[in-house]
């Protein structure tokens, strides 16, 4: 069988010849029938997620498939960036527009942009960011005018649209204008749609760095804007930022880092990759070509794609490196929105290397059903999500396109089948939280829609299936339809782009066309197979079956490298993992230790990327930890002669057992030093702390551990108290005690932790009264409350011994004023946190802490993670001076004097701290 030549097309001042070859490769090929039954699957799954969308969030910006609502902002807890895409304009509708026409849904289609016109609002009092507004919602109208003024002349449809979506395009594009008000051009990330930049009221502009695709993404948009209306201003902004990112890029390597400082053009962050953060920069300066006609573009494009190849490009593996040293990998994994290169490279023409990486992250998939977020070198995963991201679907589009092969077809299918075996609920298709379990998220983003049932589609067309010639069009990174008559339109008076200093490359990185895949495939019919042969079997010999939760429990399978939250610090078994991972330990001063990977040090490149992975297992922990509820700090109140509830010591609460804010009364009882003083093993004196508050040292186990040994033993409470000499909480911000990462409802007792200061008043107050009680609760109490507490508990109070008792209880209650004075400051939020882990050479074996800080050196790749990681895991205190000690208690009674001078310099550090909070 032939392949069907295809009329050179004219694109901007240049030709470009395309020949879509169709021939079977070797293979059967499939048959019509077959495609129009898949391409039947692809609208009646599009009709089940539009649908759902219509019904359920119209006009809220998103579905939530799993609840059947729509996600409209500030009613759902804050996602963070992901939620700067939403701004209350309908977002699913606008992307889904051109998706209607594509699928002949033209009934669908119309009815859609009358909802637009009448329902959307654009000047909402809300902060978006400048890049996801621009490509979903600018690309949506632009797309949807587009092919509103095709069927209007081709068709009896939309004979009275009258421009309206171009109109609104217009309006958003004047919106988005004052973001690019910078020195360099740059754009600012963020703007807010009615008060623009930097105003009070637009809560936005103060932000310094920018990624470089969500800068170097808005030439498309913004042409297609000016040549549509004539207004040169768009494309000039556009223009401007790519000109400065191009004369920013790293001279002798030809990279651009993944982010930048807006107003200094400082490189941010120095690697350099393919995937987030830079991908869609590399596509538009192509399809700026493509669009636009512009030769500079083109050149541009050459010579980073050349720097590419050589420097990223691993076939099958598209690694980060460092822009000043590229010849060193920055990091050993990938992120899925590489996988939007291989379409890229068929755009270009360089097809062998899109056939391997393609092939590469097709067996990714067959292993774990989608594409994860980001996979290791070895293809283990790194990220485990999922949003239904299309790039994948995309890049089987265009080497279908380009080859004709079949194969393409099957692995369609594929992601048919599992969209629908693993994504689909009855409300929509939901991302998948976790590859390795099949997790939901109650999440489906616009670009599903957008993107995902367009390409699946044409994949499964035929030219005749169409209504429309989408040769004609360009897809933008949001597969928005732009028209390539836009090339020739009426030119505003935008100047030409003028480069220099361009590296001498290779002559044939300056092709002027892709390659003729009729003569290409015609002499070797087998030529895409012998590409994919060798990468089919990559992912199943570097990456084996992953062990399930069923084989770590049953002990099959194969093991699992150390995990983060099993890590202690005295098991000799665990350092000897660390060491042939490459991770070594280094104790520093004040007790606490550091994590430091050398990936060299390795006995393996795969126990380098178990360490990589013990390393970001740390940062994971952390992170979750810091999302979780903050909790406010607590009280230890001393209730027995002779304090009588003057002191009151400030605790850091727990987030396992008994919640103090729920029970107003607290815990109550007298204190005993539990033995062992760790709390890390069965407690041998269990009949002294029975009924009592069980003290305990911090070190070498994890919090949650200590709860339960005491609480079996009878405690009614716990204390621990920290090993660090010398911790103040006067001077160090407050933490809370973390638990373990597994179920802590078993543990039903208070804990609460202090500090070495508070905890040595404590100890030393049982040295010399021997019997201490103090109450336990959410914030200190007045005096009077306290002894009625007792007295509604049935306990009696000791008669008056003599004057000074009197005079003391005298004094046990406070006026109104004190009682302010004893409020507690809230807990500080603190982005550090530490991790306790033991140290072999820390005194009377206490346990040290592994500082949250843990630097991740990498000595191959020259790169540093931080890791806010940890197993007990607090807010790290600063340390404390050499001379910072507290005043030790005299064999002989302490004066109340001492004791309210004392207290004195304590209310006047929580004011400090509250001014300090202001």
């Amino acid at each position: 069988m032939g392949c069907p030549v295809i009329e050179p097309r004219r694109w901007g001042d240049m030709w470009l010849v395309l020949a879509f070859c169709l021939l079977g490769q070797g293979r059967a090929a499939v048959t019509k029938e077959e495609k129009a039954q898949l391409r039947s699957q692809v609208l009646e799954m599009f009709d089940h997620a539009y649908g759902s969308y219509m019904q359920h969030a119209y006009p809220a910006d998103e579905l939530m498939p799993l609840t059947c609502r729509g996600r409209i902002r500030g009613q759902e807890p804050s996602r963070g960036d992901v939620d700067d895409a939403l701004g209350k304009f309908s977002l699913t509708l606008i992307d889904t527009l051109d998706t209607l026409v594509v699928l002949n849904k033209t009934n669908e289609f119309e009815d859609a942009v009358r909802k637009v016109i009448t329902d959307v609002n654009l000047d909402n009092d809300i902060v978006v960011s400048v890049f996801e507004t621009n490509i979903r919602v600018l690309g949506g109208l632009l797309g949807g005018h587009s092919l509103a003024i095709m069927l209007k002349e081709n068709s009896d449809r939309m004979q009275w649209y009258n421009d309206e979506l171009l109109h609104m395009a217009k309006e958003l594009g004047y919106k988005l204008l004052p973001a690019f008000n910078t020195t360099s051009g740059l754009p600012y990330p963020r703007i807010n749609l009615k008060f623009g930049i930097r105003s009070p009221e637009a809560r936005t502009g103060t932000e310094t760095d920018t990624c470089t695709a969500c800068a170097g993404t808005m030439i498309l948009e913004f042409a297609a804007l000016s040549r549509f209306t004539g207004i040169a201003v768009f494309e000039e902004h556009a223009r401007k930022a790519l000109d400065f990112l191009w004369e920013k890029r790293q001279r002798s390597s030809n990279l651009v880092g993944v982010t930048i400082n807006i107003h200094t053009g400082d490189w941010v962050r120095k690697d350099s990759g393919v995937g987030a953060g830079i991908d869609s920069y590399y596509e538009y300066l192509l399809k700026a070509y493509v669009l636009l006609g512009d030769d500079s573009y083109l050149e541009r494009f050459n010579t980073h794609y050349d720097a590419i190849m050589r420097y990223i490009s691993q076939p099958p593996l598209l690694l980060d490196v460092h822009i000043h040293k590229p010849m060193l990998t920055a990091r050993t994994w990938m992120d899925s929105l590489l996988a939007f290169f291989p379409g890229l490279q068929v755009l270009k023409g360089d097809i062998r290397p899109a056939i391997e990486t393609h092939e590469m992250l097709y067996q990714v998939i067959k292993k774990h059903n989608f594409l994860p977020e980001a996979f290791t070198t070895d293809f283990r995963v790194h990220w485990a999500q999922h949003p239904l991201r299309p790039e994948f679907a995309e890049s089987t589009y265009f080497l279908y396109k380009a080859t004709g092969d079949p194969y393409y077809l099957e692995v369609g299918r594929t992601l048919i089948d599992n969209l629908n075996k693993y994504a689909r609920v009855p409300c929509g298709f939901a991302a998948v939280k976790d590859v390795r379990t099949g997790s939901h998220e109650d999440r489906m983003d616009s670009f599903f829609l957008a993107e995902m049932f367009k390409y699946l589609y044409l994949l499964f067309s035929e030219r005749e299936d169409l209504i429309f010639d989408i040769e004609s069009y360009i897809f933008t990174t949001e597969a928005h339809l732009l028209p390539l008559s836009l090339s020739t339109a009426s030119q505003t008076s935008t100047k030409k782009n003028t480069t220099s200093q361009y590296t001498e490359l290779d002559d044939s990185n300056f092709d002027w066309s892709c390659p003729n895949t009729q003569i290409l495939f015609r002499n070797d019919p087998m030529y895409a197979q012998n590409i994919r042969e060798p990468v089919k079997n990559v992912v199943d010999k570097n990456c084996p079956r992953s062990p399930s939760r069923l084989d770590e429990v049953s002990g099959s399978g194969n093991k699992p490298p150390l995990r983060a939250r099993d890590f202690m610090a005295t098991n000799s078994e665990h350092l000897e993992i660390l060491k042939k991972m490459g991770v070594s330990l280094i104790h520093l001063k004040d007790g606490r230790v550091q994590l430091v990977q050398h990936a060299n040090q390795a006995a393996s490149s795969i126990d380098a990327e178990d360490g990589l992975r013990f390393m970001q297992e740390m940062i994971e922990l952390s992170s979750q930890q810091q999302k979780e509820q903050q909790l406010p700090p607590r009280a230890v109140q001393i209730v027995s002669h002779p304090f009588y509830g003057r002191v009151v010591l400030t605790a850091g609460p727990a987030q396992f057992g008994m919640d103090l804010s729920k029970h107003l009364a607290g815990a109550r009882g007298l204190v005993a030093r539990a033995e062992p003083y760790s709390g890390c093993s069965d407690i041998t004196n269990g009949a002294a702390i029975q009924g009592k508050i069980a003290l305990m040292q911090r070190g070498q186990c994890m919090f949650a551990e200590k709860a339960r040994n005491v609480q079996k033993a009878g405690a009614i409470g716990g204390i621990v108290i920290d090993d660090n000499e010398g911790s103040s909480s006067d001077t160090a911000p407050l933490f809370q005690m973390a638990g373990d990462g597994k179920n802590t409802d078993d543990i039903t007792i208070p804990m609460l932790f202090l500090f070495s200061k508070e905890g040595n008043i404590i100890l030393d107050a049982i040295r010399e009264y021997q019997q201490v009680e103090v109450l336990l609760s959410d914030k200190a109490k007045d005096r009077a409350t306290i002894f009625k507490d007792l007295e509604n508990e049935g306990g009696e109070q000791k008669p008056v011994e003599n004057d000074s008792q009197k005079q003391a209880l005298d004094d046990m209650f406070m006026t109104p004023e004190e009682i302010e004075e004893l409020s507690l400051v809230p807990l500080e939020e603190s982005p550090v946190s530490q991790l306790e882990v033991p140290s072999s050479d820390s005194p009377s074996g206490g346990g040290s802490t592994l500082e949250s800080d843990i630097t991740a050196e990498s000595k191959d790749h020259k790169t540093e993670e931080t890791a806010h990681s940890s197993k007990d895991n607090f807010q790290t205190p600063p340390e404390t001076s050499e001379d910072s000690t507290e005043e030790k208690w005299d064999n002989k009674v302490r004066p109340m004097e001492s004791i309210l001078a004392d207290w004195k310099e304590d209310i006047e550090a929580f004011e400090m701290m509250e001014k300090d909070e202001l």
